[in-house]
C-alpha cells in the first residue's frame, strides 16, 4: 500500500512499526528516540522528512536516510475540539494494523498540523483530523506506526492520527511515562485539562469568563493536591502553567 502524506510526497507501508514508546506531553505527541533537546537536534540533523523551520511548525515525520524507513514522529495536538456529535462520527473501522513507512524518495516535505481534535467519552482515544470533512466518508486503513499510535488513511492520503489511552502515555518532555497505570483521578483531570486548552473553552478563559476561570483554578488545585500518580499530575500542571500565569491571578 502506498500513502500520500503531503504535497504529492508518498511512502510505502511496511511491516515494521516503530518500537519506541509514545510520549504524550499534553500539547504534542512524540515517538522518537531523543531523550533531551541535544539528542532531538541530532535526530533532526540525521534524518529527513517534515520538520519545523524558524516560525513554521508543521507536524514532524522523520525518516532514516540510509533505509528511508520511518524513524520517528512528532504531532501537535489540534487547538480545536470537535463537538460530541462530530466526535461520535469517527468510524470504528477498519481496525488498526501494525505497520511502518518507507519513503519512496529521500527528500524533505511539509506536513500540515491537523485542524480538529475528536475525543471519545473519558478521552480513551484522541483522534486528530485534517478537518471534519474526513468524517463524511469511510477510512481506508489505520496504520499502527507505534504502540497505541495510528495514522488514518482515506483515499490513499494520511488524513489524521490517533492515540489510544493518552493518560497512560502522559509525561513531561523527554521523560519516559510512568510504567504504572494512570489513576482514575489522573484520567478525569486529563479530560479537564484538555477541555481548558482547546476551543471553545479556552476562548472563555482568554476572555476571563468567571465560570471558565473557576474551572481553571479548580483543576490546577486538584492537580496540586493529588497525592497519587504524581509524575502524571506534574505533567498536567505543566500543561496548565501558561494559562495559570496569564489568567490565574
Amino acid at each position: 500500500m502506498t500513502v500520500t502524506l503531503a504535497d504529492g510526497w508518498t511512502a510505502t507501508v511496511t511491516d515494521a512499526p516503530l518500537t519506541v514508546a509514545p510520549r504524550f506531553e499534553g500539547t504534542r505527541l512524540r515517538v522518537t528516540p531523543a531523550l533531551d533537546k541535544a539528542e532531538r537536534e541530532r535526530f533532526l540533523l540525521d534524518t529527513f522528512g517534515s520538520g519545523a523551520h524558524l516560525w513554521d511548525t508543521p507536524d514532524e515525520v522523520r525518516f532514516d536516510p540510509a533505509t528511508r524507513s520511518l524513524a520517528g514522529v512528532e504531532f501537535q495536538l489540534p487547538a480545536e475540539s470537535a463537538g460530541p456529535a462530530d466526535s461520535a462520527r469517527v468510524p470504528a473501522a477498519p481496525a488498526v494494523r501494525p505497520g511502518g513507512l518507507r519513503a519512496d524518495e529521500a527528500r524533505d516535505f511539509r506536513l500540515e498540523q491537523c485542524g480538529v481534535l475528536c475525543r471519545t467519552p473519558g478521552d480513551g482515544v484522541l483522534t486528530a483530523l485534517r478537518d471534519l470533512d474526513v468524517l463524511d466518508e469511510p477510512l481506508d486503513a489505520r496504520i499502527g506506526i507505534a504502540p497505541d499510535v495510528a495514522l488514518l488513511v482515506q483515499h490513499g492520503e494520511v488524513v489524521g492520527w490517533s492515540l489510544t489511552d493518552p493518560a497512560r502515555h502522559l509525561t513531561t518532555p523527554f521523560t519516559a511515562p510512568d510504567p504504572a497505570p494512570p489513576s482514575p483521578a489522573t484520567r478525569r483531570l486529563l479530560s479537564a485539562c484538555l477541555d481548558l486548552i482547546t476551543e471553545p473553552l479556552i476562548e472563555d478563559v482568554e476572555d476571563r469568563e468567571p465560570a471558565a476561570l473557576a474551572r481553571l483554578h479548580a483543576t490546577d488545585q486538584a492537580l496540586r493536591t493529588q497525592t497519587e500518580d504524581r509524575r502524571r499530575a506534574d505533567a498536567l500542571l505543566a500543561l496548565l502553567a501558561n494559562l495559570m500565569e496569564d489568567y490565574g491571578a
